[in-house]
């Protein structure tokens, strides 16, 4: 408990000994995503490739729910360990535990019986079609080991504890690579080698998980009369984990809509769009990696009634994060090609999606202050906020202007990328409005308060 205490001591070190671990599994994350790009893109065709990159977007959209509305349990967690008061944390874990289960079997049901419905909605390429239908059906057909494998993590940030699911995510990732070299590369399965590995890998991954935190040395008592759906635990989760999961859902759906728009292009802009996304999320490390962690050390901090704490936090990880935004900026937009190349060896699939990357390099300076803005407002329990921003960027900005920029651009899809930064500098602007006026409303009350007693 003393090691995972946010609410003293100086705030860089403390920060940035959470963020590495949390950065860390999200590099192994993103290496366990695009390893399945990488070597269908070497023993596979140009349709294994398409269908991995528009089946991944939407389980990859799926999947960002799950862990956005998991922000609901991180944040309570949290904020109940600011408060000192690990026994209601245990119990918001056990009703956690329940929810997700329940929303893990949801989703596996829409993705195994709707899979081919997908696949269509996403005018996935005719070559691809049937391939992209089933890497979403195997894959879909494993949600709740995806759900379990996500949610574990979110637990454990809340908690302070970034290592352990910095391990999961290790075991993850090497069976994946080991089931990806031996489905796609030996049995030559394509799309489908690929899938089943990630399903494979996953659930090792739990399994192991499940051994270690019984082991584990918890803040709290955890015991099976915990697996409760206790109202009140279930009514702070969904406060504050629904806008989050609501927010990210539509967000997603906005880029699975550049997705189809990208798909009528062809199945070469098909394939190098789902290549610059592999790269994206290694170019957007560092401030994802930073929203994470923001949220769980806000929250403790909120919870212990710190928030001026909290906002150096937050000006802090603006700082430090936008200082790599400026180098991920200088080698994605001049030597993009060197990027995707790692994940395809066709010369016009690499050009494709160095156009598109050089969008993603505007966008690298402009995230480092969008992320931290989002996990500050989620360790504060603005999630109704987070969701109006994320809204209006998608349906305001970045669909708008993809689609205008496929009728003018002349089929540029740097012009159609060019969506996505322009999107991001409306939400800093509404995140920068927001943060002056909560800040302004919190002196306010505090004002109002001293004045009462």
């Amino acid at each position: 408990m003393k090691n995972n205490d946010f609410t003293s001591g100086a705030i860089l070190p403390k920060l940035l000994k959470f963020m590495l671990p949390v950065l860390l599994a999200m590099f192994l994350q993103a290496m366990y995503g695009a390893v399945d790009l990488l070597v269908v893109g070497q023993f596979g065709t140009t349709a294994d490739v398409s269908a991995v990159s528009t089946g991944s977007q939407i389980i990859m959209t799926l999947t960002n729910i799950l862990v956005s509305f998991s922000m609901g349990i991180t944040v309570a967690v949290g904020q109940r360990i600011g408060q000192k008061r690990p026994d209601e944390a245990a119990q918001t874990i056990g009703t956690g535990l329940i929810i997700f289960g329940i929303i893990g079997a949801a989703l596996t049901l829409i993705c195994f019986a709707g899979s081919v419905h997908l696949a269509r909605i996403m005018q996935a390429p005719k070559s691809a079609f049937y391939l992209t239908s089933n890497y979403i059906k195997i894959c879909g057909g494993g949600f709740l080991v995806i759900t379990a494998y996500n949610l574990l993590g979110s637990i454990f940030r809340g908690l302070g504890d970034s290592k352990t699911p910095l391990i999961a995510v290790g075991i993850a990732c090497l069976f994946n690579i080991i089931g990806d070299l031996l489905f796609v590369a030996v049995f030559h399965l394509g799309a489908s080698g690929a899938a089943l590995a990630t399903v494979m890998a996953q659930l090792i991954s739990v399994v192991i998980s499940f051994i270690m935190i019984r082991r584990a040395k918890l803040p709290f008592e955890f015991h099976r009369s915990n697996m409760k759906l206790k109202k009140n635990y279930a009514a702070i989760i969904l406060r504050i984990g629904t806008p989050i999961g609501l927010q990210d859902f539509l967000v997603g759906l906005s880029f699975l809509i550049i997705m189809a728009i990208v798909n009528r292009l062809g199945v070469t802009a098909s394939a190098g769009v789902g290549v610059a996304e592999k790269v994206c999320v290694f170019i957007m490390l560092v401030p994802l990696a930073f929203m994470q962690s923001m949220t769980a050390f806000v929250a403790q901090n909120y919870g212990a009634g710190q928030l001026q704490r909290a906002q150096k936090a937050l000006k802090t990880g603006i700082a430090v994060s936008f200082a790599f935004g400026v180098a991920m900026f200088l080698l994605t937009f001049f030597r993009g090609d060197l990027l995707a190349g790692v994940f395809s060896n066709d010369a016009d699939t690499v050009k494709a999606a160095w156009d598109y990357l050089k969008a993603y390099a505007i966008d690298c300076l402009n995230t480092c202050f969008l992320f931290c803005f989002i996990g500050y407002y989620n360790g504060i329990e603005k999630t109704k906020f987070v969701m109006l921003q994320g809204i209006c960027g998608a349906f305001l900005v970045r669909i708008p202007v993809a689609f205008l920029m496929q009728k003018i651009g002349g089929g540029s899809l740097f012009l159609i990328g060019m969506s996505i930064p322009c999107s991001t500098v409306l939400q800093i602007i509404m995140c920068f409005a927001a943060y002056y006026y909560f800040n302004k409303k919190y002196s306010q009350d505090n004002v109002q308060t001293r004045n009462e007693v």
